[in-house]
């Protein structure tokens, strides 16, 4: 018997649709890391029929497998830059690269001396995160010497928030400020700074383009206030035994939990290997027909043991992992991290529905 993850490609599409209902500007899809776990192949043409155009992975890998999803004009973009001879592939499959080093920009000059058309490109500048983005120096030799960017057409710049889950930081306005400013020096060039989280910090920081990932599969991504979106996942797993367990009984590797009564303990066929993180042994809770249940012992690689001795389980009978009334926020809080983590974790060996495609 084995666990299922239904994913509702209808509820993904309405979570696009809302978010680009925010905003005057044009909305993207983050689809990086398999779509968040769930399947770019299946989530980026939903999104594509609901209206979206513009998709963002990380790597090239990964534009290069969705563009068999999502032949032209759909455009697909990598966030990590512009790898040493990897030029000629982006050509090959009409991916545009994000820019984020000068020698990012030399390489992608140098492919574009062959063409009679200049070569899109987005730029990205780092305005205080310190991890990928081209700094203020740099961007003022390209703002100053229009020769390093020679036959290349910047489409767009863009920058990443440090903290916009926090609406209350003032890094998030001084992080507009300072992005608005090395903007100002491309002039004709889309500007896109909004994440998933920075959309919900207002209409001031949507400007051109926004890119919404988390938020599409149903993730809270501004904690400070209750989720719009719908839920998009729902994992359950069927009960493959109970044992009745007697008062000072033990569970698990170790036995770090001990029966405190008689009790029923059900183990399921998933665990660590699954994205069923091993931090939730002994925190972590399912539920039966709605009813917590909590998860007891040591997560296996392979199992895990819930405790349904109030509720009326039986072998066969399935325990819901994430849903609507447990999603992936709520698991993640109780492993100790967030729910991309959980999203991006989850498992190859689920039997995989896909609903309202």
């Amino acid at each position: 018997m084995t666990a299922l993850l239904e994913i509702d490609l209808a509820a993904i599409a309405a979570n696009w649709r809302y978010l680009a209902g925010m905003n005057r500007g044009e909305t993207a899809a983050v689809v990086k890391a398999d779509a968040y776990g769930l399947g770019a192949a299946r989530v980026a043409p939903a999104l594509a029929q609901a209206g979206c155009g513009i998709f963002f992975t990380a790597h090239l890998a990964e534009a290069v497998a969705l563009r068999e999803a999502l032949p032209p004009p759909a455009r697909i973009l990598t966030l990590n830059g512009l790898a040493p001879h990897a030029a000629a592939e982006f050509l090959r499959h009409r991916i545009t690269p994000v820019l984020a080093t000068l020698e990012d920009v030399a390489r992608w000059r140098r492919a574009a001396r062959s063409g009679e058309r200049p070569l899109p490109a987005f730029l990205h500048f780092d305005t205080g995160m310190n991890r990928l983005g081209l700094g203020a120096r740099e961007a003022a030799a390209l703002r100053d010497d229009p020769a390093l960017l020679e036959g290349i057409g910047v489409a767009a710049v863009m920058s990443h928030f440090i903290a916009a889950e926090a609406p209350e930081d003032p890094r998030n306005a001084r992080q507009l400020e300072d992005f608005l400013a090395l903007a100002a020096g491309f002039p004709g060039a889309r500007r896109s700074l909004a994440n998933s989280p920075g959309m919900f910090l207002g209409p001031e920081f949507h400007l051109d383009l926004t890119r919404p990932g988390a938020a599409l599969y149903g993730l809270n991504t501004s904690p400070a206030q209750p989720a719009p979106m719908a839920p998009a996942v729902r994992l359950s797993a069927p009960i493959l035994q109970i044992h009745d367990v007697p008062p000072g009984g033990e569970v698990g590797y170790g036995g770090s939990w001990r029966a405190a009564r008689p009790s029923r303990i059900a183990t399921i066929g998933a665990g660590y290997a699954d994205g069923l993180h091993r931090a939730l042994s002994n925190q972590g809770h399912a539920c039966f027909d709605d009813t917590p249940v909590p998860l007891v012992g040591r997560v296996s690689m392979d199992l895990a043991m819930f405790d349904v001795t109030d509720v009326p389980a039986n072998p066969g009978d399935t325990l819901v992992l994430l849903g609507a009334r447990h999603g992936a926020d709520e698991l993640a809080r109780e492993a100790g991290t967030i729910g991309y983590e959980i999203l991006t974790s989850l498992g190859r060996r689920y039997q995989r529905r896909y609903l309202g495609a």
